[in-house]
């Protein structure tokens, strides 16, 4: 058995154990439906540059080896050489396929043969392209974050609820069942009372954080490069190589490692807790080492919902010691830091609370989540990272980076979806 066939057997197992937990699950036997099927998903990536090159390669590969009937048909990019580079890389693992080319996103949206689309564009893209593609009748797998502020999120949220289309947020540890295991866990009251959670996000890169993008000295605007359309919802402005090979440096285009790091690790507990939207945020952001990045190098957040619970979470770019992913209750706690969900109870409920372990297979979280999109396409079911958690996290991201900006704590009301200073 080949190694990607084996790693196929361990993905669709992960999918099996999360079904069993959860009703909103994919089914594990749609995997195994759909692979004796001989109609096709065709599906087109906007933006295969940085991480956009990954998707085309995942996806094609996919197609190489048998794991998914899949075909790439379409590549859009501003760049040119970026389009041409991801389209061999896709012809080498594709066995003639063809593959369209448009510089224009939205002729890629127009074509009939497409049924899903991945948008891997940076931050500023994620609102007007999302809700495009939703309104062209294509599903979409869409980058995290979700998009770049509350706002645009909630504009985003109301094309997905008004259209019957599949938009997967690519949010990638919604995929590891150890969520779902620790969601069924506070569900049946085994903690007590949520009372508060941890998680975090910390690396340490000595150069600077994205500076590991290097700069394309054969892209030239006007040449291979629309700049214009590349700048699009932020507005024409002079063209500069820093900002457009690390976006995420900049607060303009970025929130930086909330946006980026941290709702990887937020979103899947706040989906463990079943959270509400929350209704108070406060972050301390620092430039502590990294003194030529506009965004913080260093956050620390303070995230408190309608029942008090409060999330506590930590991101840095010096330093990668992290706190450990768990949630806290009265009579026990789980951990989440390694690929299972653990319940140990606390001393005064030894007697009255089990120890837990869940027993999951280590799965590749990513590969995980492109393949629960493709098996949504065709089967309808709801996919593991939806919209709605994807929305309530935007209110955390957004409201932290202004928090981390102005040193103040902002206050947020679901209902009316006003926010003010707390």
């Amino acid at each position: 058995m080949s190694s990607s066939r084996r790693r196929f057997l361990k993905t669709t197992a992960a999918a099996g154990a999360a079904a069993a937990l959860s009703p909103s699950a994919l089914p594990a036997a749609a995997y195994r439906r759909v692979m004796g099927s001989a109609e096709r998903v065709r599906i087109g990536v906007i933006g295969p540059g940085g991480m956009g090159s990954g998707h085309v390669g995942s996806f094609s590969g996919f197609h190489k080896d048998g794991w998914f009937p899949v075909d790439l048909v379409a590549l859009s990019d501003v760049a040119i050489p970026h389009m041409e580079r991801a389209k061999k890389m896709a012809d080498e693992r594709q066995n003639g396929v063809k593959i369209a080319l448009h510089q224009d996103y939205r002729r890629l949206l127009d074509m009939k043969d497409v049924d899903g689309v991945v948008n891997a564009t940076p931050e500023h893209w994620h609102c007007q392209i999302g809700i495009d593609a939703i309104q062209a009748g294509k599903d979409v797998y869409g980058e995290k974050p979700f998009t770049l502020t509350i706002e645009e999120g909630f504009k985003v949220k109301a094309a997905v609820d008004a259209s019957k289309q599949i938009f997967q947020v690519g949010t990638q540890k919604m995929a590891l069942s150890k969520y779902r295991a620790a969601r069924e866990m506070v569900k049946a009251g085994k903690i007590g009372k949520p009372l508060w959670s941890q998680t975090g996000y910390c690396r340490n890169t000595p150069t600077g954080e994205w500076n590991y993008y290097g700069i394309e000295k054969d892209l030239k605007p006007g040449v291979n490069l629309d700049w214009k359309m590349w700048c699009g919802p932020k507005g024409d402005r002079p063209w500069d190589p820093l900002i457009y090979h690390r976006w995420r440096r900049y607060k303009d285009f970025s929130t930086g490692i909330i946006g980026d790091l941290l709702v990887h690790e937020m979103t899947p507990l706040m989906y463990a807790l079943d959270s509400d939207y929350p209704v108070r945020v406060h972050c301390a952001g620092s430039h502590m080492i990294d003194l030529e990045m506009e965004n913080h190098d260093q956050v620390l957040i303070t995230a408190q919902f309608p029942d008090g619970h409060t999330m506590l979470v930590a991101g840095n770019t010096n330093n990668e010691q992290s706190f450990t992913n768990m949630i806290r209750g009265q009579k026990g706690t789980i951990y989440l830091g390694g690929k299972d969900a653990e319940l140990r109870p606390e001393r005064p409920f030894a007697d009255e609370i089990e120890s837990e372990k869940s027993d999951l297979p280590d799965v590749a979280d990513q590969d995980m989540l492109r393949l629960n999109w493709l098996e949504c396409i065709k089967s309808r079911e709801p996919n593991f990272s939806q919209v709605e958690f994807a929305t309530k996290m935007m209110v955390v991201v957004d409201l932290a980076t202004r928090s981390a900006w102005d040193g103040r704590a902002y206050a947020f009301d679901p209902d009316t979806r006003k926010i003010a200073s707390a």
